[in-house]
């Protein structure tokens, strides 16, 4: 089964980019095939360097995690439009389109929104 799981919220304030890479995470445990789209301020939760204090979820590693078996798509615009570059963000994550989502809504057996 194919998972498109869309994320709009920035990695911290909201918990919707955590819980949408909780759900990521568990979905890719079943040997789901996922897709992570972040867009808006969402794509800053794929930058690396990131430094949260001891006890507190750090976006970065869990997007790394999704990297591992899933993928993660970005939003270019919106990284433009926040100053990111490619450089910047966690290996295996990678910028894209609104073509590439409206695919893989296409191809998305659910489609989940963030």
């Amino acid at each position: 089964m194919q998972t498109l799981i869309i994320i709009n919220d920035p990695p911290y304030g909201t918990e919707r980019l955590y819980n949408g890479l909780r759900l990521a995470h568990a979905l890719l445990k079943r040997e789901g095939d996922v897709t992570v789209f972040l867009m808006g301020d969402a794509v800053s939760g794929a930058k690396v360097g990131q430094k949260t204090p001891d006890g507190f979820y750090n976006a970065e590693r869990m997007v790394k995690r999704v990297t591992t078996k899933g993928n993660v798509l970005l939003c270019g615009t919106c990284m433009d439009a926040r100053g990111i570059t490619d450089e910047e963000v966690v290996k295996g994550a990678e910028r894209s389109t609104m073509d590439a989502l409206a695919e893989a809504t296409e191809q998305a057996d659910k489609v989940l929104v963030f």
